[in-house]
């Protein structure tokens, strides 16, 4: 019975401990520090549990993922909303800024393959958390547009940039 109060005495002063290390202003929350592998590990972990748990949209009817039409409006929106500041595109470089998000952002030809569109949708449409990955939705982007997003990252890794440049040329409707 002793061992346990002296364990729970033990626990209690190292969640003081911790408060006052986190609430105290001790913890840097700057970018440019690297988080402890253990931090980073709990945190990606979270993140993919997450966005599996909370990934259950399907696309509309009547949308197929596949259909160029349908990648093409997708690029078009990839390039108009921004999305190639951070991930970049077929022959599109990253922004410079993009180097100071932290995390940093994915590149898209290389984790798409892995994700299922229901994902990629839901992280879209709601962003993330912390990692500087906005809610489109938030800003106003309709869902069939994010499902257009979601087929063109689906085809990304195999998209040329010659392919990309067309279809994102100028005069194009978004």
């Amino acid at each position: 019975m002793r061992l346990l109060g002296v364990i729970g005495l033990l626990l209690i002063i190292a969640i003081i401990g911790a408060a006052a290390f986190f609430f105290g202003g001790y913890y840097s929350v700057a970018a440019n520090a690297p988080l402890p592998g253990f931090v980073d590990a709990a945190i990606m972990q979270v993140r993919v549990a997450s966005i599996r748990q909370h990934a259950t949209q399907s696309p509309p009817s009547g949308l197929s993922l596949s259909d160029v039409a349908v990648i093409q409006d997708g690029a078009r929106a990839f390039a108009s909303r921004g999305c190639s500041y951070c991930h970049g595109g077929p022959g599109v470089n990253w922004a410079k800024f993009s180097e100071g998000l932290d995390p940093g952002p994915p590149d898209l030809k290389e984790v798409a393959p892995n994700l299922d569109p229901r994902e990629l949708f839901w992280v879209i449409r709601n962003g993330i958390g912390m990692t500087g990955m906005p809610s489109f939705a938030a800003a106003g982007t309709p869902d069939d547009e994010i499902w257009k997003i979601v087929a063109f990252v689906k085809q990304l890794p195999i998209v040329t940039d010659e392919q990309f440049k067309m279809w994102t040329a100028a005069g194009q409707k978004p």
